[in-house]
């Protein structure tokens, strides 16, 4: 089947439900890829993207005017994601929240910096975000060359952050893994999510075209794009802090340093702490379908890869990276 991308689809023009209509065709003609216990993806602008994320996502590329001051928060699922939320939304905020008033005493990351595809674009075709106070916090997991072309232009900043695939893998099988179970569906094997993921069959993949995709952005334009890696941001998590508020514009300052603002805030963000708040113990957050909170906190450690995987899937996937993404320069410890 033919690979149909975006910009070749003519400009859509008139109601949500004529637009919604031209993208259910569109979305009929990709291929697709379909397993047990696992959402249906299509082939999209070649990333394999859950269907039912599909229409938010191409109304996202199609409306979505960014600003200038805009800070958008992009990764892989279960690479960090909720914990970089966590972390930004505190040192953004510092100047108006302290560790006893945050909002994240009350409310889950993922409420504090929504998803574009999951949540702005997952409720209507054309939100309107213009009324929200700047800087604008947005997160996505979509690749590099298919955000819109706004955000490729404007001068907004984009703090990406990966983790080593043997991990991120393993982690996003728990999460399938809890999702299933808690509906009584029928569960995804390790084996399944293995072979999907080194096919480079799993959602917003394959892993290493996404990676290379806001690694070489971060290697072009530094400034544009802050390029993190997981287990580095576990090693040194203060440096690593402060590279971030110097990249967002918002260096913290000799006192704050002096005064340990930048260990509160590590601390506050930490799994251990988010995970131990009351907000993220029960309930769901709606991204477009529901998950448990508490899915978003297991054990967040490197390495742990190893209480899973067999010596053959990792050379495996070993292998799939000295061949992808190491010859571009990106390499990941291990353990």
């Amino acid at each position: 089947m033919a690979h149909r991308q975006l910009s070749s689809q003519p400009a859509i023009a008139g109601t949500e439900e004529h637009d919604r209509k031209a993208i259910d065709e569109l979305i009929a003609s990709l291929p697709q890829s379909k397993g047990q216990g696992f959402p249906c993806r299509c082939l999209y602008q070649n990333f394999w993207c859950p269907v039912f994320v599909l229409p938010n996502v191409i109304a996202f590329q199609r409306h979505f005017e960014a600003k200038h001051k805009d800070i958008i928060l992009a990764s892989q699922p279960k690479s960090g994601t909720t914990w970089l939320k966590a972390l930004v939304f505190s040192i953004v905020n510092r100047s108006r929240f302290g560790i006893s008033n945050t909002p994240m005493l009350t409310c889950n990351p993922h409420d504090l910096i929504p998803f574009f595809e999951f949540q702005l674009y997952g409720s209507k075709m054309r939100p309107d975000l213009d009324s929200l106070a700047e800087p604008r916090l947005f997160a996505t997991h979509i690749p590099y060359p298919s955000l819109p072309e706004s955000i490729k232009q404007s001068k907004c900043r984009i703090i990406y952050i990966c983790r080593n695939p043997l991990d991120a893998m393993v982690s996003s099988w728990h999460f399938l893994l809890k999702k299933a179970r808690s509906e009584d569906q029928p569960e995804w094997s390790l084996e399944e999510q293995f072979e999907a993921y080194g096919q480079g069959k799993f959602s917003y993949g394959p892993f290493w075209e996404q990676m290379l995709g806001y690694w070489k952005e971060s290697l072009e334009r530094p400034h544009k794009v802050l390029f993190l890696k997981y287990e580095d941001l576990m090693e040194d998590i203060v440096e690593n802090l402060k590279k971030v508020a110097e990249f967002l514009g918002l260096p913290f300052t000799k006192e704050e340093e002096e005064g340990g603002v930048i260990e509160e805030i590590a601390k506050m963000c930490s799994l251990k702490t988010l995970k131990d708040i009351e907000v993220n113990k029960s309930g769901k957050i709606p991204l477009v379908i529901e998950f448990e909170k508490r899915s978003f906190f297991r054990k967040g450690e490197v390495g742990d890869w190893v209480n899973h995987l067999t010596p053959s899937m990792v050379d495996h996937l070993n292998s799939i990276m000295q061949e992808k993404i190491s010859p571009f320069g990106l390499q990941f410890r291990t353990r």
